[in-house]
């Protein structure tokens, strides 16, 4: 299985033991709800996360180096549902508020593009934050991703919650130094689509993930 390193983490696949720090952690109530998922009502709700979400492949817990070998939060890959990318990579995760502003988050997604762009071969990565969310937004315009479209009536099966999201993309040739535009983007800022133009992709669909885009710095 695989397993990733920068300077500061460690990112490898989350085991049934993780269960008493994932807990800890997902019963915040300022974590869950910004990404789309409910507070952990017990351990065993975590244990049962942990055994039909976050055991899939691509998804990573976040070990912080020299800690207490407890995981802090998750970040993970998974295909994209948006009709424009569909299939394509998307980037997800989330961490502990103790944690927040250290820039744990951009050094995790950092590591998660290069594995996908240099091993995996992918040529663009997805990333959606909800308006709200702007450290969230922050994290995607540190790591090189720019606005691509917006898309409105988003079903959340994790709270049965009909949302917008803000879909940012990067593409191999941004992060090899190459000033090209990702493919049908409106060149703006990351906070939402541009005056005069209409942006937006009206869907309805379950989410893959019930952790991503977090708040996170």
């Amino acid at each position: 299985m695989t397993q990733l390193e920068t300077s500061r983490l460690i990112l490898r696949p989350w085991c049934g033991s993780d269960a008493q720090a994932l807990y800890r952690w997902a019963r915040d109530p300022e974590v869950g709800p910004s990404a789309g998922w409910a507070p952990h009502t017990s351990l065993e709700n975590s244990r049962e996360i942990i055994r039909t979400v976050l055991s899939e492949e691509g998804t990573f817990a976040v070990l912080l180096k020299g800690g207490d070998g407890g995981p802090i939060g998750s970040v993970g890959v998974f295909p994209t549902a948006i009709p424009v990318g569909k299939g394509e990579p998307e980037i997800g995760y989330w961490i502990a508020h103790p944690y927040w502003g250290q820039g744990l988050i951009p050094e995790a997604v950092e590591e998660l593009l290069r594995w996908q762009f240099q091993e995996m071969g992918v040529q663009r990565v997805w990333c959606a934050h909800s308006p709200e969310n702007e450290k969230s937004r922050r994290v995607q315009e540190k790591c090189g991703f720019r606005f691509h479209h917006t898309e409105r009536d988003v079903h959340w099966a994790a709270t049965d919650e009909i949302k917008t999201e803000h879909y940012a993309a990067v593409a191999v040739a941004r992060r090899n130094g190459a000033p090209r535009r990702v493919p049908g983007h409106h060149k703006t800022g990351m906070g939402g689509p541009p005056w005069g133009i209409k942006s937006t992709f009206p869907i309805r669909r379950r989410k893959a993930s019930l952790w991503k885009s977090a708040p996170a710095s």
